[in-house]
């Protein structure tokens, strides 16, 4: 029987438009359940870092993997899921609060190390940064109060120490990664 875990990937793609769409169909055509999946900006200039939590078969998201490299704007990707890596997730959590119950929310958020970020006459906006288990936490001490809003961002991860999931470059500001499409055979191309 295979073993079904969370598993942490991290890609490296070209900022184009539609790159999301065509990953993300990858990971659909496979049957899997993205979990959560943050992007943004990478430290190299025009590209960007996706990361993904799944869970499945460990081999089963080996062999997507793999399928991600024919994506013509992938340039790298990694499992960070047995890497040493630290990982965090921001949440924004709007909740009721009156003249009465204000104090208790401040003191909760002051536990979490949080951040009331808007205050109104009857509601507050709670940021709270963290592990995904701090921010559960969190989110269920403020739930009676009255949960009128939750956005978060999913996780994000980098490795721990030396280790790299990204692409080391030779000087400042040269890329070693070869640009998109090079080297690969382009997907429904008639040439």
């Amino acid at each position: 029987m295979t073993k079904n875990t969370k598993h942490t990937i991290v890609a490296l793609v070209e900022n184009k438009p539609g790159v999301l769409n065509r990953i993300a169909s990858k990971w659909r055509q496979r049957g899997f359940n993205i979990e959560s999946l943050a992007v943004g900006h990478s430290e190299i200039p025009g590209l960007s870092r996706m990361t993904f939590v799944l869970g499945g078969p460990a081999a089963d998201v080996e062999q997507v993997t793999k399928q991600l490299y024919k994506v013509v704007d992938v340039v790298k990707i990694s499992d960070l899921t047995e890497e040493e890596i630290v990982t965090r997730e921001l949440a924004l959590i709007k909740v009721n609060a009156t003249d009465q119950n204000r104090g208790a929310i401040i003191e909760i958020v002051d536990i979490f190390r949080g951040e009331i970020v808007d205050v109104s006459p009857d509601s507050v906006v709670v940021e709270i940064t963290g592990t995904e288990d701090k921010v559960d936490a969190a989110f269920e001490m403020l739930r009676p109060y009255g949960i009128r809003e939750l956005a978060r961002t999913g996780r994000v991860a980098v490795t721990r120490g030396r280790a790299t999931s990204t692409l080391e470059l030779e000087s400042a500001g040269e890329r070693k990664y070869r640009p998109a499409g090079q080297g690969k055979p382009r997907v429904g191309s008639l040439l």
